[in-house]
């Protein structure tokens, strides 16, 4: 069962995700997260890989396109289930196939990025729940405390109390019975990450984030440092997720490699280490405080087998951005070519998940549009996160003969001379800030997508617009929300900076002494010929 099955280009393509290249970087691959490591089969779990101790395994999969790492303690016929998303086929069908019982499913802590399984699991299999005495959960579970056991099979799971990312977080130490004194391994969910640690502001309420990272720094230096350097650490999520910042790629590391690498350990003084977990922390969407409700009152079960609910009447409503959220699926061509007014481009090859959740408040009436197989795949998605959308296709639209509003992309070359000549329009760069300081393609104004709504009043909305990202996949939503603001010639770099730089125009590229700056010091740099250097890695996030 070793290496059962892995996404091969994952690890790269995560390294991408990440990335903020050099100029030489640029020119060989300037992939952004959406097209370079969320198409529709990171939309699935994958098996990581199966590990082996003495008379248990341990199963870790990988849904990347939420960067959740979900676990399957397997021993003598029996299994537990850590940290499931909602859609819990990989661990029935694992199950089935292997022969084995899922015999518990157990919350490492109150997740505020997905909608957990653990009702799903419950359903399917009839097994209890394991999570902390202070969750607050509503529903019936074996409430854990500190040096709860339990048995899986051969394997002891012994449970520690680590509050940090929120106050009921937990550790799962798994013991052999070969060695029933130190642990093989450690499942430290959102506590401890491979490169860094998780994120104390996601609470909320009254529970502060410094109040939180200060219990960390006792739940690192007063236990979790006190296991053996050797001893192996799985954490519940990956790079890319909004759960921490500067996440590593790699699945699973040891106390030891993290007391040497991890940037947050190397604080040794309370008052510093909160500081620095505090500092620069990306900004969470709005639906995890939601999800965490949800996860706490006890999701309501899916009917996974039902068909596609019936279409939404085809009203006019659908193009009033005070009272619906419109959200087309299909691909940025497509959408530009004609689409619903006032509808935003939340691709499927994307993050749908995360930019739904990102960009639709929660609560609002959202309606999907697409083809019937892309809204089947998105309904199951969105599921994930809580939202429960109704739908409706191109075609019905069409035929009720409504208005269809085409937005005409502006190809590199026309932009570029119209920059040349002193003629073009405003340029918005709608990437993280930290990718537009990295290199852009010309002096442009940078409104960071997701705030893109409430700063669009810095622009003119008679006057022509042009949104720029990696690869048009940003740059398109981005036409849609100003569409929503009441603009009148919003358009969209074609093909994004990669078709600009494959077109062998001109980027700049920021000194470091102020990047920020208008009177910074810019350096032009034609990429074609220049040779790749090595990324810069950052926290991209969304």
């Amino acid at each position: 069962m070793k290496q059962m099955r892995r996404s091969i280009s994952y690890s790269l393509l995560i390294l991408l995700m990440l990335s903020i290249l050099s100029a030489g970087a640029w020119a060989a691959q300037i992939k952004d997260s959406e097209s370079a490591t969320h198409g529709v089969d990171a939309s699935k779990y994958y098996i990581v890989d199966t590990y082996e101790f003495p008379c248990f395994k341990l199963t870790q999969l990988e849904l990347p396109v939420l960067s959740i790492y979900s676990y399957m303690l397997i021993s003598e016929g029996e299994a537990l289930v850590v940290d499931p998303c909602r859609d819990i086929f990989p661990f029935l069908d694992i199950a089935k196939k292997e022969g084995f019982k899922i015999t518990g499913v157990y919350l490492s802590h109150s997740h505020a990025d997905f909608v957990a399984g653990h009702m799903e699991l419950v359903k399917a299999v009839k097994c209890p729940i394991y999570q902390s005495h202070i969750s607050g959960a509503k529903y019936p579970f074996k409430p854990l405390k500190e040096g709860s056991t339990i048995r899986v099979g051969k394997a002891l799971v012994k449970f520690i109390e680590t509050p940090g990312h929120t106050p009921d977080g937990m550790c799962a130490l798994v013991y052999g019975p070969d060695n029933p004194n130190v642990p093989e391994l450690a499942l430290t969910g959102d506590v401890l990450f491979v490169g860094s640690v998780g994120r104390p502001d996601l609470m909320g309420g009254k529970t502060s984030a410094a109040w939180l990272a200060s219990a960390f720094f006792d739940s690192w230096t007063g236990k979790i440092s006190k296991l053996n350097n050797d001893v192996k650490i799985f954490p519940a999520h990956g790079a890319g997720s909004l759960c921490g910042a500067h996440l590593s790629d790699r699945p699973f590391s040891t106390i030891g490699a993290e007391k040497k690498s991890n940037t947050y350990l190397q604080y040794k003084k309370r008052g510093e280490f909160i500081a620095a977990l505090l500092q620069d922390l990306p900004e969470a969407p709005q639906y995890f405080g939601h999800n965490a409700a949800l996860n706490k009152k006890g999701p309501p079960l899916i009917d996974w087998d039902a068909i596609l609910p019936n279409e939404t009447t085809p009203d006019i409503i659908l193009t009033d951005p005070d009272r619906t959220y419109v959200v087309d699926l299909r691909g940025a061509d497509k959408y530009a070519a004609g689409h619903i007014p006032n509808s935003v481009n939340i691709a499927l090859r994307g993050k749908l998940e995360n930019w739904v959740g990102v960009m639709v408040p929660w609560g609002s009436k959202l309606i999907l549009v697409g083809n019937r197989e892309e809204l089947g795949e998105a309904l199951f998605r969105l599921n994930r996160i809580g939202y429960s959308p109704e739908i409706i296709t191109m075609k019905t639209w069409k035929n009720a003969g409504r208005l269809v509003r085409v937005s005409n992309p502006i190809a590199p070359k026309e932009l570029y001379a119209m920059m040349r000549k002193g003629e073009a329009p405003v340029i918005v760069d709608v990437r993280l800030p930290s990718e537009w300081m990295g290199l852009r393609i010309g002096t442009v104004l940078n409104l960071p997508l997701n705030h893109l709504s409430e700063q669009s009043n810095k622009l003119d909305p008679e006057q022509p617009v042009v949104t720029v990202c990696n690869s048009a996949y940003r740059s398109s939503m981005a036409v849609g929300i100003l569409e929503r603001k009441g603009f009148k010639m919003p358009r969209n770099l074609q093909g994004g900076s990669q078709a600009w730089i494959d077109a062998g125009f001109p980027v700049y590229e920021s000194t470091k002494d102020s990047p920020s700056s208008p009177s910074a010091q810019k350096k032009e740099v034609n990429l074609q010929g220049k040779k790749p250097t090595r990324p810069r890695v950052i926290e991209e996030g969304c």
